[in-house]
């Protein structure tokens, strides 16, 4: 699900424009009516079709938004890039996206983008998936590898690279939107994919291809989250601390209610039940506690500080972006609205 800047965010602007679709958070848009007060208009949440964003759909039949009293939209998008694309511009106020994907475009978001809150990591829905004779990463070398380059998978492939010792330069990448390198790699012509679901699907329909490391061996490394804009918390805290303790209601929703919680979800997502349980096997959604953790300072990728300063590195060392587009990486991440529901809560 993780995919790269591929419209410039200037056109994009330009395109919301035509439309009529401003990008000041203060102006009028088609959901709001006219005169409305912007302290009053609903917090515009985007989400896509990942196993670890499908909760939100819970707050919505189960009016757990109101509960906590969040006015909230949620506006759902089948592409997640277009997700990623509204928000930069001003269209969304919060978005669900990877820590990867919010370091490569906070820079030119026009209203800020900070992370409040982790929803999951992935924990092997992610996968690099191999030909039948490759047993090892070391087999690797010199194999064609087909990946989106600068985004998830890539950056997957390169932990487990250089924790053997290796580096992108021993194997021979070939960048491919992950759709087109599954269906290359099931035809035969690629030795090696990355890929999320349901795109892992695809590739492993080849005979004898096997999964050779998973995002389950790298915990941390892909964390999923929701995003709020700088202007959100800036001049509405408390709505974005009414979402986040909103988050927290809807993870006592699925443990109480689980059955009545993967039909909304397993809807949301239009799978089936089975399809469901297969893609959340591999997502662990995160609690309280998961998220202190992740927010705090460390040395491993558990800790999102350390690990945003991973991924600047990786993708600014492949080319993905430039130096001068790596945001403020201390900005970017803003554990109040977690810490004080935890105080709330203690």
């Amino acid at each position: 699900m993780r995919i790269p800047k591929f419209v410039s965010l200037l056109l994009v602007f330009c395109l919301s424009l035509t439309a009529a679709v401003g990008c000041n958070p203060s102006a009028e848009t088609p959901d709001a009516p006219s005169g409305s007060d912007a302290t009053s208009a609903p917090l515009v949440l985007g989400y896509s079709n990942w196993a670890g964003w499908w909760p939100w759909a819970i707050a919505e039949e189960e009016g757990l938004f109101a509960a906590n009293g969040a006015n909230v939209e949620l506006r759902w998008f089948d592409g997640y890039l277009e997700s990623m694309e509204a928000f930069a511009v001003g269209q969304l106020d919060a978005n669900c996206q990877t820590l990867n994907d919010t370091i490569s475009f906070a820079a030119d978001a026009v209203n800020g983008e900070v992370v409040v809150l982790v929803n999951d990591n992935s924990a092997g829905n992610d996968k690099v998936i191999v030909t039948e004779e490759i047993n090892t990463i070391q087999d690797l070398a010199g194999k064609n590898v087909g990946l989106e380059e600068g985004v998830v998978g890539d950056f997957l492939l390169t932990l487990a690279l250089e924790e053997v010792g290796m580096s992108r330069s021993d194997v021979t990448i070939r960048g491919l939107e992950t759709g087109e390198a599954t269906a290359a790699f099931a035809a035969a012509q690629l030795d090696a994919v990355a890929a999320w679901p349901p795109y892992w699907l695809t590739a492993l329909q080849r005979e004898g291809s096997k999964e050779l490391l998973s995002s389950q061996d790298y915990p941390g490394a892909i964390p999923d989250l929701l995003v709020v804009s700088q202007v959100m918390i800036d001049e509405r805290p408390d709505q974005v601390q009414a979402l986040v303790n909103t988050w927290f209601d809807i993870l006592a929703f699925m443990e109480e209610s689980p059955d009545r919680a993967q039909e909304i979800m397993a809807r949301r997502a239009d799978v089936s039940l089975d399809e469901f349980q297969l893609f959340t096997e591999g997502t662990r959604i995160f609690s309280l506690e998961d998220n202190l953790e992740a927010f705090s300072p460390g040395d491993t990728m558990k800790h999102m500080p350390f690990a945003a300063q991973r991924m600047a590195d990786f993708m600014t060392g492949v080319g993905f972006i430039t130096e001068d587009k790596v945001p403020d990486l201390d900005a970017i991440l803003d554990d109040r609205f977690v810490q004080a529901h935890a105080a709330s809560n203690s």
